[in-house]
């Protein structure tokens, strides 16, 4: 799959040869702040955790993956947009309903990137198929990914404890219906 450029940025689906774009957005406590407390990843975790669990949901024809963020002007890499179905590493992932996450450097925030890239991968990906609805999960604190959110249409589902194999945490549940065209 492809993803036209948008009004600023162009994307590019990541793969096991982005170990160390992954890893550098990764080096700034205050990114990692709401994921782990704010503690960098070591280039061995991308490599050992991050890659394979990437590699388990990509689906290029379907678009699931991480999609690079870069400025179509000057091609700087700005961050990334994970799409891949919700619940996916479960018994039952939810493939009529998509899971949006992003990830972006400190230094591009609050320039309205997350939700151009979030609107641009998440209409590309829908379109024409089977998928009814988009998610987004977040620690309740991270306002500015809450804010993204709702910028985009979704709206508060719940409130509970997300189990993950890498570490479970106290999420707000987002979500949106999808109309395809």
């Amino acid at each position: 799959m492809h993803i036209k450029n948008s009004e600023r940025l162009k994307f590019r689906l990541m793969d096991s040869k982005d170990a160390q774009e992954l890893w550098e957005i990764d080096q700034d406590p205050t990114v990692m702040k709401f994921l782990n407390g704010g503690n960098p990843t070591s280039i061995e975790q991308v490599n050992s955790v991050f890659i394979p669990r990437m590699n388990k949901y990509r689906n290029s024809e379907l678009g699931w993956g991480i999609w690079q963020v870069s400025n179509k002007v000057t091609d700087e890499y700005l961050g990334w947009v994970l799409i891949r179905p919700m619940s996916f590493f479960t018994e039952s992932p939810n493939t009529k309903d998509l899971e949006l996450g992003w990830r972006f450097f400190q230094s591009t925030w609050g320039k309205g990137y997350a939700t151009e890239a979030a609107i641009a991968i998440r209409d590309a990906v829908v379109a024409n198929t089977d998928v009814t609805h988009v998610s987004a999960l977040a620690v309740a604190d991270n306002l500015a990914s809450v804010g993204v959110m709702k910028k985009m249409g979704m709206h508060f589902v719940r409130a509970y404890l997300h189990e993950d194999p890498i570490g479970d945490f106290d999420a707000v549940h987002y979500q949106m219906s999808v109309r395809n065209k």
